[in-house]
């Protein structure tokens, strides 16, 4: 069995506290699951940086993988190059299925993540350009459609379901201000009960320019109203 982590999350950006990581490991240590912890966003966040799953999981990591990347981190998804750490066997494991069953690294892509990973002045500009885009939001979309500033990640979660609901306006957005945001229906599973988490929300990334990213929110006010 395993349990499945995403801090910061994608879309809300939501972050796990230090006590939730501690009490995870316990549950996991008592019924013996994994815990794979998602932390690809851990390097982009406003105010405090949040922290792993892999610092509350003990010496030896066991029941405990984190998975990183430089997609977010760096701002190169394409190259689909990251790392994962923890539980021993686990990752004896993960190798021999990646040596089987994996397409292997290009050797200048390995090069290209050695030089990211031992650089971190791109990865605090990174974070100074996301601060600016937040501080936007904060001012052109004010308390509008349920808008909070997340502690980690670069997303904007907004509710539009006095709005016609997520899909409508997501239409209604590229249609008449050129704005894409993607439905939050679909980044969610409709659950046992028929209900989707997602439905009535917007994702909009912030990962354009400020100029651009500005723009793009003063259009959304002035269409959604």
């Amino acid at each position: 069995m395993a349990f499945f982590l995403a801090s910061p999350a994608n879309p809300q950006g939501s972050v796990a506290s230090r006590a939730y990581f501690t009490r995870l490991k316990q549950l996991a240590d008592r019924h013996g699951f994994m815990i794979l912890s998602d932390e690809c966003y851990s390097e982009i966040y406003t105010r405090e940086a949040p922290g792993s799953m892999l610092e509350c999981a003990g010496p030896d990591f066991t029941n405990v993988v984190a998975f990183q990347s430089l997609s977010k981190r760096s701002n190169l998804p394409g190259m689909r190059v990251g790392f994962a750490a923890g539980d021993r066997k686990f990752m004896a494991a993960f190798l021999e299925l990646r040596n089987v069953a994996a397409p292997q690294v290009p050797v200048p892509l390995q090069h290209v993540a050695v030089a990211a990973y031992g650089d971190e002045a791109h990865v605090e500009e990174n974070r100074r350009l996301y601060r600016i885009k937040f501080d936007l939001a904060d001012q052109i979309l004010g308390s509008r459609y349920g808008y909070k500033r997340p502690a980690g990640g670069f997303c904007v979660w907004l509710d539009v379901s006095d709005r016609g609901g997520d899909e409508a306006t997501t239409v209604r957005l590229y249609r008449d201000a050129g704005v894409r945001v993607i439905p939050g229906s679909y980044l969610a599973r409709e659950q046992n009960d028929g209900s989707n988490p997602g439905a009535g929300y917007i994702r909009l990334a912030l990962v354009s320019d400020s100029e651009s990213t500005a723009e793009a929110m003063h259009r959304l006010v002035e269409t959604l109203g």
